[in-house]
């Protein structure tokens, strides 16, 4: 399942954040990639500092706050996230993300983009699936949600400057198809509260939304 989630940093926010994460420090990207990714990686990534931890804790408020974002993701865990750049010729090649960050199962993958898709070219998101290629690229603020097995690449930018924060999620629902299932079952469940309130049908639905966590929930 991909998901788009728009508005995770709201434009006014986000414009702060992009700007502040251009005054940090950067270094090789590649010092984070795994062994094989590593030959494919050409970025920067920012280097631990106040600053930029502060930008990073901001956009994991953000997500545990965002309704949607809980929906999709039922998240168990989250990896440290990255903060990255990508200037003129910078790429990602084609790869996997690891199965494991550091003690944590990856089972979703994000970015959440912090630059104006205007003010660059190239550095789309080009995720893989078996029919087609998937170009991703999102206003300043929003985030694609995506499951870590796909294989997927950061094209080269021709023009400007790609900002980004990078993470990996391990979910409470292990298997993709359950965690779709209760994603649009609780798309279900806000619809028919929404439009009819606390009636029997509403009920039914919560009540086997319920039923099917206690089933699936790995804690």
């Amino acid at each position: 399942m991909f998901v788009v989630l728009q508005g995770v940093i709201p434009p006014a926010e986000v414009s702060v954040l992009a700007e502040a994460a251009r005054a940090l420090a950067f270094n090789d990207g590649k010092k984070t990639a795994g062994r094989h990714a590593r030959e494919v990686k050409a970025n920067d990534q920012a280097t631990a500092s106040p600053e930029r931890d502060a930008i990073l804790a901001r956009v994991e408020r953000a997500l545990r706050e965002n309704t949607m974002f809980r929906s999709a993701a039922r998240p168990k865990s989250m990896s440290p996230m990255l903060l990255s750049r990508y200037r003129v010729g910078q790429t990602y090649g084609l790869h996997v993300d690891d199965a494991m960050m550091g003690a944590m199962r990856s089972d979703l993958s994000f970015t959440l983009f912090l630059a104006d898709p205007a003010s660059y070219d190239g550095g789309a998101l080009i995720i893989e699936d078996p029919l087609e290629s998937r170009a991703i690229k999102l206003a300043a603020g929003d985030m694609i949600l995506y499951p870590t097995t796909t294989l997927h690449q950061v094209e080269a930018v021709t023009r400007g400057e790609r900002l980004a924060v990078v993470g990996w999620v391990q979910s409470l629902i292990r298997q993709s198809d359950r965690r779709e299932m209760l994603f649009d079952l609780d798309q279900a469940v806000e619809a028919v509260f929404a439009r009819e309130g606390k009636t029997t049908l509403f009920d039914s639905l919560a009540k086997t939304r319920s039923n099917l966590l206690r089933m699936w929930i790995e804690v």
